[in-house]
């Protein structure tokens, strides 16, 4: 029994030592032993490679617009730990996670003595957030993000009423994969029989693993730029406006404050979602609301400006189709202005691929290291992008200080890459920030 939540959060972090190990099973074992609340579960799973979160925001901003009470799991985080359970958009309080892993470490322990093992840290916050929003707190719907892949993850074990995929790219290639058709395979396992699947892959490799597996189900497909798009594109430089639309519905004058045109197509995505299940009569919504919750909806790190003159931007481009996203974003608004771009990342991604995007950015680049088990060491990642022009520090907090305090009013700094450094990054800049408005 953990009585304070410094407790109940060691014991969650201390699963990190059983690393990832896919499989549904010991998922299933725990939520035998809980009585099934996933099936008290109103759902939507999110799956894809990137927009995975901002999907998720989107599809939580539109119904708690429309007065909805919604649940989501997403991970990994950027501010606190609870903020991966959150209702409404507020983290769950610390005393409910605290009551959640006193509900679950029974289990947990009992697990390990079984044939199945020990489960990890991932499947614990998956079981604790489908108990709390299947027995705990029980709201309207529930929005879960899947950690990894799809057809093996831990959220897995959820009973959808709709299916989104956003996108296939080439990431964890080491566990899902080492090509768009063996990750999509991994993303589609997600897709149930008879439930409508939303998506906005455009590789045809990608897209037809998702039909097939689709069409075996019997799940309708309704795939971004056919069934539903999006027209009118104007960016500013911060924002986008487009208007969507489909067979049944036009809405025009659509805005976001997340950038980028991908957040276009992760907002389209969720749109078509929830028209559906409006069309369904699951939900009510109205064109008011549903401009009015994307306009409203966030999701930290992502493109995210920190400071507007001149201008400070996080982004956690963490692989090859996020720092793709993040290089056209940069030249579609920020065109004639110098960049300063500080890299960080995990030595497990795919990082041949993201030296050549990062060479190939008009940019003065920075590369830094942080304090983490995967993360690669500035000097070994500017060794593999063979770029010597490249500018190495391994004190990340220095670094971003010195480039922060001798900005010019025409120059742009971007801190991006992993998730995990984008979530140090963060709270650090906009501490400095704040203490530089004051003085």
């Amino acid at each position: 029994m953990f009585h304070t939540y410094d407790e109940s959060l060691d014991w969650i972090h201390s699963r990190l030592r059983f690393g990832i190990k896919p499989g549904l099973n010991r998922m299933k074992w725990m939520l035998e032993k809980l009585d099934h609340p996933q099936k008290k579960i109103k759902a939507v799973h999110v799956g894809g490679t990137n927009g995975k979160g901002s999907t998720v925001a989107y599809c939580r901003s539109i119904l708690v617009e429309a007065g909805y009470e919604v649940g989501t799991f997403t991970s990994p985080y950027i501010e606190q730990f609870n903020e991966r359970i959150s209702l409404n958009g507020r983290p769950i309080s610390d005393d409910e996670i605290t009551s959640l892993v006193n509900t679950i470490k029974p289990l947990a322990d009992e697990l390990e003595e079984t044939e199945l093992g020990s489960p990890t840290e991932f499947e614990i916050i998956t079981a604790m957030a489908i108990y709390y929003f299947g027995v705990m707190n029980p709201v309207d719907i529930t929005v879960f993000e899947v950690g990894l892949g799809g057809r093996y993850d831990s959220t897995n074990v959820i009973e959808p009423i709709l299916t989104v995929i956003t996108n296939v790219g080439m990431d964890h290639t080491q566990i899902l994969g080492n090509s768009l058709e063996e990750i999509a395979y991994e993303k589609a396992g997600i897709i149930k029989q008879s439930t409508p699947i939303f998506t906005a892959v455009k590789d045809d490799r990608a897209f037809k693993v998702i039909q097939k597996e689709a069409k075996e189900k019997e799940a309708q497909l309704l795939q971004l730029g056919h069934d539903f798009v999006v027209k009118d594109i104007l960016s500013t430089e911060y924002s986008e406006s487009f208007a969507y639309k489909s067979v049944t519905e036009t809405i025009e004058n659509l805005e976001i404050r997340l950038l980028g045109h991908h957040q276009i197509e992760n907002a389209a995505g969720a749109v078509a979602a929830l028209l559906w299940l409006h069309g369904q009569g699951t939900i009510r919504l109205n064109k008011e609301v549903i401009r009015a919750g994307l306009v409203k909806a966030n999701w930290p790190g992502r493109l995210e400006v920190l400071q507007k003159e001149p201008t400070i931007m996080v982004d956690g481009a963490h692989n090859p189709e996020g720092l793709r996203a993040l290089t056209a974003a940069l030249e579609n608004r920020f065109f004639g202005k110098k960049l300063k771009v500080v890299f960080a990342a995990l030595k497990d991604k795919d990082l041949t691929e993201m030296c050549t995007i990062l060479n190939d950015m008009n940019a003065e680049l920075y590369v830094t290291e942080f304090d983490f088990p995967r993360a690669a060491t500035a000097e070994e990642f500017k060794k593999m992008t063979g770029n010597q022009t490249i500018i190495t520090h391994s004190d990340w907090k220095i670094l971003i200080n010195n480039l922060k305090n001798t900005m010019q009013y025409n120059e742009v700094l971007v801190v991006t890459g992993s998730l995990y450094f984008i979530s140090l990054v963060r709270p650090f800049l906009k501490d400095q920030i704040a203490k530089l408005n004051i003085e």
